[in-house]
């Protein structure tokens, strides 16, 4: 790639650049306000709140058992809202998700449906905090540790990119790092919209086509509708945005990998964002 080339590539990845909210965390010294944005610990929650619970199996051919899901985290509003460019987001309130480290189902089967959940308590709703249930496993409570965020550029990984043109990979790489955008392949980053990091392909129409009750594991019920079909899916796939990636958390000898150095990602149609509807959002994990 010459100079010239360069610089057309950095500008067409410019123009349909997205603001990420990118989180960091740390270990508190001292104990964390209860509704304070935080990674584990213990969630603050609406009176008569019940603890989600997820019915699923681990390995292929055993018994289905119902397994509490664990509290992964959750963001006061108020402290991401100057960083939202989108509008997207609530303004205010506690956003939380869930999800059940057992099963850690990858999201392409419609009954993996509840195994991942996103909680929304607006500005004003009485909460507390609450402990974990008795029959959650030691490993799957994470230790609290408090978050906090800055605004980042966010570009697309390489498999969604498409101008017409063939790049190369390693330029598009080069091309990304000097617009400011550093993909994460370690399956560590945390963060707030803009583009997910892949570990492998995109996920929106992988969304929509579940939601529909369509199993998306092995491909066979994707390949088996019709043309209008999958062209519907696709489209309606363009209404899905990322809403929150968790890779992997570490804290002394304490770590919470998904898969093999994967993400996994929380995803919601933006209607369904702008309506505080969060009942519909869906989880997909990857790894590499």
């Amino acid at each position: 790639m010459n100079d010239t080339e360069q610089a057309q590539l950095k500008e067409r990845l410019m123009a349909v650049a997205k603001k990420e909210i990118r989180a960091a965390y740390r270990k508190s010294a001292d104990a964390l306000p209860a509704a304070s944005s935080r990674i584990g610990g213990r969630p603050v929650v609406s009176r008569g709140f019940e603890w989600p619970y997820y019915t699923g199996k681990v390995y292929p051919g055993e018994e289905c058992k119902s397994r509490p899901l664990s509290f992964l985290a959750q963001i006061d509003l108020k402290d991401v809202a100057h960083l939202d460019e989108t509008g997207m987001l609530p303004k205010s309130g506690i956003l939380s998700f869930f999800y059940e480290l057992e099963t850690m189902t990858w999201g392409y089967d419609p009954k993996d449906k509840g195994s991942a959940r996103v909680y929304y308590f607006p500005e004003g709703t009485p909460l507390s905090p609450v402990d974990p249930p008795d029959d959650l496993e030691e490993y799957a409570i994470l230790p609290e540790l408090a978050m906090n965020f800055e605004q980042h550029i966010s570009l697309p990984e390489f498999s969604d990119y498409d101008d017409g043109i063939d790049h190369d990979w390693d330029d598009y790489r080069d091309c990304c790092e000097e617009c400011g955008y550093i993909p994460d392949d370690e399956g560590e980053r945390i963060k707030m919209l803009g583009y997910p990091d892949l570990m492998q392909g995109s996920m929106e129409y992988e969304c929509e086509a579940v939601s529909r009750g369509i199993y998306m594991g092995d491909g066979k019920s994707f390949k088996a509708l019709s043309e209008s079909e999958k062209s519907d899916i696709f489209e309606k796939g363009k209404e899905w945005v990322m809403l929150f990636q968790m890779g992997t958390v570490e804290d002394g000898d304490y770590e919470l990998m998904f898969g093999d150095c994967g993400h996994i990602y929380f995803w919601i149609r933006k209607q369904d964002l702008l309506e505080c509807n969060f009942d519909g959002a869906w989880l997909i994990q990857q790894c590499g």
